[in-house]
């Protein structure tokens, strides 16, 4: 199983998003948040601020960091776990220093998360559910639990403890 953490950058009413390279094996050609592989011996937050200054050269304020959700993909070798995180503050101006890794970055508002293709269809809802963004996601029968049409599974902290009557994620 894979081990990977990601974080959510969010200024304005915009997330920040990295598009991964058509050449990539895993996950081409797709938007996705930044991070990586949390590596032996790291915490998933000290990998996280690891992965912040490698990939967009910036410093995250760990205190300002909470687990959004957690998602999970893949079966066997190919399983991945990604602790999915949100950053609250930072310091620097994210640029893209992984262009072996992502041929674009991009600050993307809310509403445009729909049209995106997305590594994980949840991660759209996750990101809806912070409070920024003042968003109710849709939630599968199972509370805690949302599911993109994939069948990845997304632990979700807004969704704990919510109505889950209405059905999947859109």
């Amino acid at each position: 199983m894979h081990v990977v953490v990601t974080g959510a950058l969010v200024e304005d009413g915009a997330i920040l998003l990295v598009h991964r390279r058509p050449t990539k094996r895993a996950y081409p050609d797709v938007w996705d948040l930044p991070g990586g592989q949390v590596e032996a011996g790291e915490s998933e937050l000290q990998a996280l601020a690891r992965e912040m200054h490698e990939e967009l050269g910036v410093h995250i304020v760990a205190e300002s960091a909470s687990r959004l959700g957690i998602v999970h993909d893949g079966s066997g070798e190919d399983a991945v776990h990604v602790g999915v995180w949100q950053i609250g503050d930072w310091v620097g101006s994210p640029v893209n220093r992984a262009p072996d890794e992502h041929d674009d970055i991009a600050w993307v508002g809310i509403s445009e998360l729909g049209g995106l293709p997305l590594v994980h269809g949840v991660l759209a809802a996750m990101v809806r559910s912070l409070p920024e963004f003042e968003y109710a996601p849709r939630h599968s029968g199972v509370t805690g639990w949302i599911q993109d049409d994939r069948g990845t599974k997304a632990d979700c902290r807004a969704c704990a403890g919510t109505d889950s009557s209405s059905g999947g994620v859109q």
